[in-house]
C-alpha cells in the first residue's frame, strides 16, 4: 500500500457527465434541458458533487470555459492536432485549479487531447503505423505510439482498438492499464474497460500477460481472454462479434438487451437508460451504428418494448404498456 492518499469523490464517468451538462447548458435558454440536469444531479449524491466541483472549477478560472476560444474549437483543433500544446496548456491549467478537489481518477476527462492519436464519441478512425502495422480506433478512444530503434509499442490509454500487426524483427506490443501483448502478423481486438482489458483475436495468436504477472497466455484466433490485475480469464461467449464496428456495425447473438444498449451507448452522447425488468430480453441480429436513434426505433418492432425520450439526450427503453 503505497503512502500517497486520494481525495474521495465522483468517478470519471460523472465527471465526464457533469462536464457534459455544464457545455450544454453554456448559453441555452433550453428549460426542458435544464430540467433533464437538476434531474440528473439529483440521482445520486456523487452526481451533485462532481456538479458542484465542475461549477467551481469553472468559477475559479474566471470567465471559466468560455476564456476557450470555444470550448468546442478547442476540442476539434485537439483532436485534428491544431494548437494542440496550446490547447494541453489551457487544459492543465484546469485540472490544477480544480486540483484534488474533482480529479478523482488516474485517467482524466482531457486525455484523449494528450494522446498521440484520438476519435470522438460515435467517431472510428484508421491508419497505417510506421511498421507497416493497420490501427482502427473505435469510439471514445485514444492511444499513444513509441516507435524507435528498440521498440514498437501501442498505449491503449482507453476505448477500443482494432490491430493488425507485421512481421518485424522484434513484436508489436500494446500496453493497457491491465498488462500487455505481444504480437507478430495477428489480427486482434482490445477493449479497455475499468477493471479489466479484453482480447479477442481474429488471425494469428498473441501473447498476453497482465501487469505485474510472471506468466504467459498465448491466446489463438477465435479465443477471446479477459486481463486484470489478478489474472488472465477466458471469455466463454461474447454476445456480439468482435471487431465488427470497423464496418460501423453491432452483430448480436442471443445479446442481453442491457449489454446491447450499454454498447450502443458508447456511440451517442446523452443517456441510454434500460428499465430493469426488459434487460435479459435477448435479440440477434445486425445492427448499423451510423444512426443510433433509427437503430433504437427498430427495438420495438421485434421486443415488447418502447422508447421514452425525455428529451433528444435521454432516452429510456422500457416495457411496452
Amino acid at each position: 500500500m503505497s503512502g500517497q492518499s486520494r481525495v474521495a469523490g465522483p468517478d470519471e464517468q460523472v465527471v465526464r457527465q457533469a462536464i457534459h451538462w455544464l457545455m450544454r447548458l453554456r448559453g441555452s435558454g433550453d428549460t426542458e434541458l435544464h430540467k433533464a440536469c437538476e434531474h440528473w444531479r439529483g440521482q445520486s449524491g456523487d452526481h451533485e458533487l462532481a456538479w458542484q466541483r465542475v461549477q467551481q472549477l469553472d468559477r475559479e478560472l474566471g470567465t471559466g470555459l468560455k476564456a476557450m476560444p470555444g470550448a468546442g474549437l478547442v476540442l476539434d483543433n485537439a483532436r485534428a492536432g491544431l494548437q494542440r500544446r496550446q490547447a494541453l496548456k489551457l487544459l492543465s491549467g484546469m485540472a490544477v485549479a480544480g486540483g484534488a478537489l474533482w480529479l478523482t481518477r488516474d485517467i482524466t476527462p482531457w486525455e484523449r487531447l494528450s494522446a498521440d492519436l484520438a476519435t470522438a464519441t460515435g467517431e472510428r478512425r484508421g491508419l497505417a503505423l510506421a511498421d507497416g502495422s493497420q490501427l482502427q480506433l473505435n469510439t471514445d478512444t485514444a492511444v499513444d505510439i513509441r516507435f524507435d530503434s528498440q521498440q514498437r509499442l501501442v498505449e491503449l490509454c482507453r476505448g477500443e482498438i482494432l490491430v493488425s500487426s507485421a512481421i518485424q524483427a522484434a513484436p508489436l506490443r500494446v500496453r493497457t492499464r491491465h498488462g500487455q501483448l505481444e504480437a507478430q502478423a495477428a489480427r486482434f481486438v482490445l477493449r479497455q474497460g475499468k477493471s479489466a482489458s479484453r482480447l479477442s483475436v481474429l488471425q494469428g495468436s498473441v501473447a498476453l500477460k497482465p501487469a505485474g504477472g510472471l506468466s504467459t497466455q498465448l491466446v489463438q484466433a477465435g479465443q477471446s481472454f479477459d486481463l486484470s490485475h489478478d489474472g488472465i480469464h477466458p471469455v466463454r461467449q461474447l454476445g456480439m462479434e468482435a471487431g465488427a464496428w470497423v464496418d460501423g456495425l453491432i452483430v448480436g447473438r442471443d445479446m442481453r438487451l442491457a449489454d446491447f444498449l450499454a454498447e450502443v451507448s458508447r456511440y451517442r452522447h446523452g443517456r441510454l437508460a434500460c428499465s430493469e425488468e426488459i434487460g435479459d430480453l435477448r435479440l440477434s441480429g445486425v445492427f448499423r451504428l451510423d444512426d443510433t436513434d433509427k437503430l433504437l426505433a427498430l427495438l420495438p418492432q421485434t421486443l415488447p418494448v418502447q422508447l421514452r425520450y425525455r428529451t433528444r439526450w435521454w432516452v429510456t427503453v422500457q416495457a411496452r404498456t
